[in-house]
């Protein structure tokens, strides 16, 4: 059976017990995400957050594996040792180079934290586990990605992270997305004394980009290709010998973005071409980042407990969509990944704007709602008779119909 049931006196104090605590470490949880948006770490750096919030699990009776997955900053912390389900809770704690926590990761991360602690309290009356995955280097670096590959999620039953926003939204999808590496090999030569001795790289970058530019008029609508120069050349009278360029490619589905990611290719091959240099295509096996399908059940529960805690939630369609390698752990087990709003709308993330009010006090209640409404969502997963089930049988049907890959 994947939970027991409960009486509706019990369950009544249980989710008493989960509000109250996460209502008493207010101030604690507070400067936990403050002290992680003071001291940004990038990917695969996070070395102070992970150990802060590893530290702070296992003082309260968690068992930690830290450098879970192979990954130094990676962990995977367990409560509860009854016969039952798994349900996951996931933080991330990466910032962004230069910018710092303009995506709003201390959030998540203290989210998370403040979840566990709630359910660590009261886990020896549920049946099954609470898990607390610390997971890296989602701004590019893919640390989900790699947990998946490596087995990180086996025995998990189902998942669920928050996300700060400018909207409270249960259903917002994601882009799958891809980045690539691409690297031109040419000859130098003196530009003005012996320009035609030369092959030029950088024309292979140029290249890539017109390319890449007029196809996307016929690409669909949801399609993405988006690059920067990281190598041009050293100076303006040699004829570079090597140039270099990053480009993300994305598209609402795995299926599409792996299209365009080839068809991208043959840009740059195009342009190896009509160029004569010699191009490298490398693509970032973990920047593979599949979609995110949302798993309507425990979407519609994580909606009544905002509900209870009176916020509102929209519907439509979220302004603007990103990507996150959440999509990869939602395409092997039921998941979801709603946001809650910390800045008004048309603040978009990655700003300065976006990073202020991660730190705010705005984001610190949002941050506190997160907590209690991922903590509630577990509650009921655990112990309401059949949700659990019908959340997984829905993914089952999903994975025959090929929306999802599954485990």
């Amino acid at each position: 059976m994947s939970n027991e049931t409960i009486n509706p006196e019990d369950y009544s104090q249980l989710e008493s017990q989960v509000l109250e605590t996460i209502d008493r470490l207010r101030p604690e949880l507070i400067e936990v995400s403050r002290t992680i948006h003071a001291n940004p770490e990038t990917a695969y750096k996070e070395y102070q957050a992970s150990a802060l919030l590893a530290s702070k699990l296992e003082e309260n009776g968690y068992q930690v594996q830290r450098k879970a997955a192979d990954i130094d900053t990676a962990f995977v912390a367990y409560a509860g040792d009854k016969p039952g389900p798994t349900i996951a809770i996931l933080a991330e704690y990466d910032a962004l180079p230069v910018i710092g926590h303009a995506c709003g990761h201390n959030l998540m991360a203290t989210a998370a934290l403040g979840a566990g602690l709630a359910l660590g309290g009261i886990v020896g009356k549920l049946p099954g586990r609470v898990a607390v995955f610390g997971t890296p280097a989602e701004e590019g670096g893919g640390g989900k990605v790699v947990m998946v590959q490596r087995g990180a999620f086996k025995g998990v039953d189902a998942a669920m992270i928050f996300h700060p926003s400018t909207t409270n939204m249960v259903h917002g999808g994601s882009l799958a997305s891809t980045r690539v590496n691409i690297i031109f090999h040419g000859r130098a030569s003196h530009g003005a004394a012996a320009p035609h001795k030369g092959i030029n790289a950088l024309d292979g970058i140029i290249q890539t980009y017109n390319a890449a530019n007029a196809m996307r008029q016929q690409l669909r609508d949801d399609a993405r290709v988006m690059g920067v120069i990281t190598n041009g050349g050293q100076a303006a009278n040699i004829i570079p010998d090597y140039a270099s360029a990053q480009f993300s490619i994305r598209a609402a589905d795995r299926q599409y973005a792996d299209e365009v990611l080839e068809r991208f290719r043959k840009c740059a091959e195009g342009a190896a071409l009509a160029t004569g240099a010699t191009l490298e295509f490398n693509v970032i096996e973990p920047s593979r980042y599949d979609n995110v399908v949302t798993n309507s059940v425990m979407g519609k529960v994580f909606t009544e407990k905002l509900a209870q805690l009176g916020l509102e939630v929209a519907t439509g369609d979220r302004e603007g969509t990103g990507s996150t390698d959440m999509g990869n752990v939602s395409q092997a087990l039921p998941s979801i990944h709603p946001y809650l709003a910390i800045a008004p709308v048309g603040v978009s993330a990655h700003t300065i704007e976006f990073r202020e009010a991660a730190g705010s006090d705005v984001g610190q209640e949002a941050m506190l709602n997160a907590a209690k409404a991922m903590a509630l969502t577990t509650l009921d997963l655990l112990v309401k008779p059949g949700l659990l089930d019908q959340a997984k049988q829905e993914f089952a049907d999903l994975t025959a119909k090929g929306v999802v890959k599954g485990m």
